[in-house]
């Protein structure tokens, strides 16, 4: 009896992981009704990791603070005192109207009441997963929220956004809890970038969240203040780490001041989910994103699985190419199933892009047979 592992990321915009997972694994069946098929949906770290990783069960919701200070519905995972928690669900570009998307004013705030809640509800590990950001405060919201004390230099207190970093001359950490209530951190992101600088988190990412030109300027210049002032009470450099620079520097005062550690968000959900079990004895793994490019081989969902599926062949199935299949098969990839090429139009491919999946899979079952056949 074939076996197949079916892990797909979402379709943006389209269609859920779990959406393309079932579609997939309807034409799998259809060609193939007696094969095993494993389902498990992932995501890369940023939105929709949540769902990938934790059943319903798991997930605990609390009424946090939203990227633009109105109150937003937030959501951890909790699992044998692991508390999973996606930022975006708190402080994602989602949650903001794109009219109303200004990164000098967003806040992680939410993200620590998150953090807090599931620490005071017995988590000892929080991974944090990070991407989808509205934010560039560099965690500061975060640390606020989890009991840190951001003080000027007349002595007056604030909660720096990205605006307003310049402003920190000292934090205080006397009642911030996890120097109270032992706990580690583990942040998971698909981007390496640094903290500064032109590939840092502002001058990289801030203006897709709403930043103008003037105000690039100004938050890099608060942000190069605040790293300053969070390495001189750490006694280390945190700023070039590599990764430090995703979600808008929100894992900086993690890795300063709880000792977190940095790892590949896709690495992170495949352990999570248990693919190195699932693929044992697997015929092939079926996975996908909405878009694949160079760039989808350079660190991002698929890239991580073709890594981890070692021997075991790996085919996507994509909403559509954006290179040439020529240079992504050479990647690690055995083939690449794109709904766009068996579309009418865009619209035909977003609007009817369950249907497709499940005619693509169906084909590449009954290609397979084929060929294992002759």
């Amino acid at each position: 009896m074939p076996k197949y592992v079916i892990a797909p990321d979402s379709f943006k915009e389209c269609l859920s992981a779990r959406d393309v997972a079932n579609a997939l694994a309807d034409g799998v069946r259809n060609a193939c009704p007696n094969a095993e098929i494993r389902l498990l949906p992932i995501a890369d770290g940023g939105e929709g990791t949540l769902e990938a990783v934790s059943e319903e069960r798991e997930r605990v919701f609390v009424t946090v603070t939203g990227p633009m200070r109105r109150p937003v519905t937030g959501v951890y995972a909790m699992r044998n005192g692991v508390a999973i928690v996606e930022m975006a669900r708190a402080a994602g570009l989602m949650l903001v109207p794109e009219a109303e998307r200004r990164a000098a004013n967003a806040t992680t705030y939410g993200v620590g009441e998150l953090i807090r809640h599931a620490i005071r509800h017995g988590a000892t590990r929080v991974l944090l997963t990070v991407g989808g950001s509205a934010t560039n405060d560099g965690g500061c919201g975060m640390l606020a929220a989890l009991g840190a004390r951001f003080l000027r230099a007349d002595g007056s207190e604030l909660i720096p956004t990205g605006g307003t970093l310049s402003e920190i001359e000292r934090i205080d950490l006397e009642n911030v809890v996890f120097a109270h209530t032992p706990c580690k951190f583990t942040v998971a992101t698909d981007v390496q970038n640094p903290l500064l600088g032109e590939s840092g988190a502002t001058r990289m990412f801030a203006k897709q969240k709403g930043a103008s030109l003037s105000d690039l300027n100004e938050m890099e210049a608060g942000m190069r203040r605040y790293a300053a002032v969070v390495e001189r009470a750490c006694g280390r450099s945190v700023a070039n780490i590599a990764g430090v620079g995703a979600a808008g520097g929100i894992a900086l005062p993690l890795l300063a001041f709880a000792g977190a550690e940095m790892v590949s968000g896709i690495d992170a959900v495949l352990s999570a989910v248990g693919f190195a079990d699932a693929i044992r004895g697997a015929d092939a793994v079926l996975t996908g994103e909405g878009k694949i490019d160079r760039q989808s081989l350079l660190g991002k969902a698929i890239s991580g699985v073709v890594r981890a599926a070692g021997s075991v062949p790996v085919y996507a199935f994509v909403g559509c190419l954006g290179d040439a299949k020529e240079r992504l098969l050479p990647l690690g990839l055995r083939d690449i199933y794109a709904v766009r090429d068996a579309a009418e139009s865009d619209r035909d491919s977003m609007q009817n892009a369950k249907h497709y999946l499940e005619q693509l899979s169906e084909l590449f079952i009954k290609r397979t047979f084929r060929q294992n056949s002759e």
